[in-house]
């Protein structure tokens, strides 16, 4: 088990003393009211059952929210074992690949977050069950490829890798970006903190997820689909790879007794990149990119 780097504010719980908080405390967020119990361990952030809330990896954040750990209190005090009783193993998600722009990542999520507060509260197109969050960063051809979540919107989003020089990218330009299920549309920007990179609009609006880990399950799908080229057909139509899911999520139709109507006309058929990510070929760009 690894401990705070830092002691966290943790206001109610132990004086901020997070080794003074018991290993089967659960802690619950002041902000959304979250609870994490450590019996239960965290899906969305891929940590196991028995792990101590002192344990959690230092980037982990309330999977609800997004509030940060040391917005956490005590909701009880819990038992800790028996000292002869042995510690059950605990498996840490893997360290970020080595090169992974950890700060741009951060940055990103920190520049849309204040887009949150400050410009979309209150917007109709926002999704109040969603916050923002980056998802899935791995190198691709020596960029770094990903998701950004928020409540208004997904895209798949590109970083400049270390010999890239994207400083005259002009922001609204578009460029097709080619991966082994197609090309996709992908448009420049440009933010401070950030720096330039690229995004391909997924879904917006998101009122398709009701949740936070339905949204960020659907960005790890959608990252593995890119690479597919079982997915792959003539054309640049992006917007294919939207509600993902969407079919094998949605209840069967109630039987209903009727009196069989004359044969309709069969519809076109999807193409088979919509079967797979979505039942729609038209595309919505998101309001921001």
């Amino acid at each position: 088990m690894t401990a705070f780097a830092v002691p966290g504010r943790f206001e109610g719980s132990y004086l901020g003393d997070a080794s003074r908080i018991s290993a089967t405390a659960r802690m619950e967020c002041k902000i959304c009211w979250h609870v994490y119990d450590p019996a239960e361990g965290c899906e969305l952030w891929q940590v196991p059952a028995g792990t101590a809330f002192a344990a959690l990896p230092d980037n982990w954040r309330c999977p609800v929210c997004d509030g940060a750990r040391d917005q956490f209190m005590t909701l009880d005090v819990g038992a800790d074992p028996a000292p002869d009783t042995p510690a059950r193993p605990v498996a840490i998600p893997p360290a970020a690949p080595p090169g992974l722009p950890v700060e741009t990542i951060r940055g990103l999520e920190r520049a849309f977050r204040e887009i949150h507060t400050a410009q979309m509260r209150g917007v109709p197109i926002v999704n109040d069950a969603l916050a923002v969050k980056a998802v899935g960063f791995r190198a691709w051809e020596g960029r770094w490829l990903g998701a950004l979540v928020t409540p208004w919107f997904l895209n798949l989003v590109l970083l400049p890798g270390a010999e890239d020089d994207w400083s005259g990218l002009i922001p609204g330009a578009k460029e097709l970006v080619e991966f082994p299920s197609g090309r996709y549309e992908y448009v420049h920007a440009l933010r401070k903190d950030v720096g330039p990179y690229k995004a391909c609009s997924l879904f917006s609006p998101m009122f398709e997820f009701t949740t936070m880990l339905h949204a960020t399950e659907t960005a790890s799908a959608a990252l593995v689909a890119l690479f597919d080229p079982a997915n792959r057909e003539d054309g640049t139509r992006s917007g294919e790879i939207r509600r993902l899911r969407e079919a094998e999520l949605a209840p069967p139709p109630e039987a209903v007794e009727t009196v069989e109507p004359a044969p309709a006309p069969e519809p076109p058929r999807p193409s088979r990149r919509a079967l797979l990510l979505g039942m729609g070929d038209t595309e919505r760009d998101a309001p921001d990119a």
